[in-house]
């Protein structure tokens, strides 16, 4: 795609960037039969290769409306395009950079600012935690929509506390350890039964990812400095605090942003090295999947041949995180299934989102809860005992819209072998 970029964005990083994904696009449209927001609205401008126009616009000099922020808006940033173009356009750093300057020229009203301050400073906050327990105590008095943004109080159960050799440092999170914390205990016991430590580092917070996608894209990455700081010794060649082997994620929301520290931190020359080796060790849980079996089978035999007997018949839903993000698609069933569990995915649509997408379930109801509904629908016919996936924002807005259980599949994993 020829782009001609107005002399305000021609010589900055970020113009340039844009302008090198701009020219990979070949107008060809494949992207958009692939598009969640394109499938429900039918409109071009609400599909990867429309926005892809409307940022080139801004980028050549034509003034932004409010009628192109809404169109950024309402994308998922599920890079479900990316899957499916051909010429490899990175769609999603596109529209990172569309949408910081499309806001930076076009003023939201006071209703939507306010909303997505609360959001950018209250996920990441020490607040939130104890703002969860209070919504908790109070949560059977709360209207539907409320409710389903609260789940239940959930007991974490016990992080186990065998010293290994083996270690790898997580992420805790920002909302995982107030919303749902046996994920993070239960993939410690788990990687504790397979011989590995998981060491978190307190100082690490936020991965960064609310705030950039908020475009507040100078607290996102404060956010990821500070975490490369939280792991550095533990990283570091010959760091004080013992080496480890990789940093699991257990939430591909968090894994493809840490994942990309790399590339956002690139022009920093106080963290560029550092960033990148963060990214070259990050791992999302799944990734560790084939040794854990061969481990697990060896270390707890008795357990995994009751898994063969008693294992729930299970439905995945893969993240778009996971599939589209990280390009990791298929492990999560291949390997689950060789422990004993009944994994399927859906027969139509796995690779649409579920509509959570972040805040998007906050800031676009509407379609967040259609393409909810959608994903439901799809993964009923399977008649699962349980949905699991491997992302909290998916978990908690699917489990807003059925009485089946959604867990994340670490969780069934861990009660499998605790059984």
């Amino acid at each position: 795609m020829q782009t001609q970029l107005a002399p305000e964005y021609r010589n900055t990083p970020e113009g340039q960037e844009a302008e090198a994904i701009l020219r990979k696009c070949v107008h060809c449209g494949f992207c958009t039969a692939t598009c969640p927001t394109y499938q429900l609205l039918g409109d071009e401008l609400d599909g990867p290769r429309g926005r892809i126009y409307l940022m080139k616009q801004v980028l050549e000099g034509q003034a932004p409306t409010r009628k192109t922020q809404l169109h950024l808006d309402r994308c998922l940033t599920c890079r479900n395009c990316e899957s499916t173009c051909p010429s490899g356009v990175q769609y999603g750093h596109l529209v990172d950079i569309g949408r910081k300057i499309v806001d930076a020229q076009v003023p939201r009203p006071l209703g939507e600012r306010t909303v997505r301050w609360l959001l950018k400073e209250g996920l990441p906050s020490p607040l939130f935690a104890p703002a969860m327990k209070i919504g908790q105590a109070l949560r059977g008095f709360m209207p539907d929509a409320l409710k389903a943004k609260v789940p239940e109080r959930q007991d974490a159960g016990a992080w186990p506390e065998q010293v290994h050799s083996r270690k790898v440092l997580m992420l805790a999170g920002c909302v995982q350890p107030a919303m749902m914390p046996n994920i993070n205990s239960a993939t410690a016991r788990v990687l504790d039964a397979a011989g590995l430590q998981a060491v978190v580092a307190p100082e690490a917070g936020c991965c960064g990812a609310v705030k950039f996608h908020l475009n507040d894209q100078d607290g996102g990455l404060r956010q990821m400095r500070a975490n490369i700081d939280a792991w550095w010794p533990h990283v570091a060649p010959g760091g004080s605090a013992g080496g480890v082997e990789a940093i699991v994620m257990n939430a591909s929301g968090c894994g493809v942003t840490v994942k990309e520290y790399g590339h956002l931190l690139r022009d920093d020359p106080a963290y560029a090295a550092r960033a990148a080796r963060i990214s070259a060790l990050t791992r999302d849980l799944s990734e560790l999947l084939p040794d854990l079996v061969v481990a697990l089978q060896q270390a707890c035999p008795a357990q995994i041949a009751r898994v063969r007997q008693t294992a729930p018949k299970l439905a995945y839903h893969p993240p778009c995180t996971l599939q589209h993000g990280q390009q990791l698609r298929g492990g999560v069933e291949q390997h689950l299934g060789a422990l004993g569990f009944d994994v399927q995915i859906a027969a139509s649509e796995s690779h649409l989102c579920c509509g959570s997408a972040g805040t998007y379930s906050v800031l676009q109801p509407t379609l967040a809860y259609a393409l909810r509904d959608r994903k439901l629908a799809n993964l009923q016919p399977l008649q699962p005992q349980t949905i699991v996936s491997a992302n909290i924002g998916c978990i908690s807005h699917l489990q807003s819209g059925t009485a089946t259980p959604v867990r994340h599949w670490i969780e069934v994993l861990d009660a499998a072998l605790a059984a």
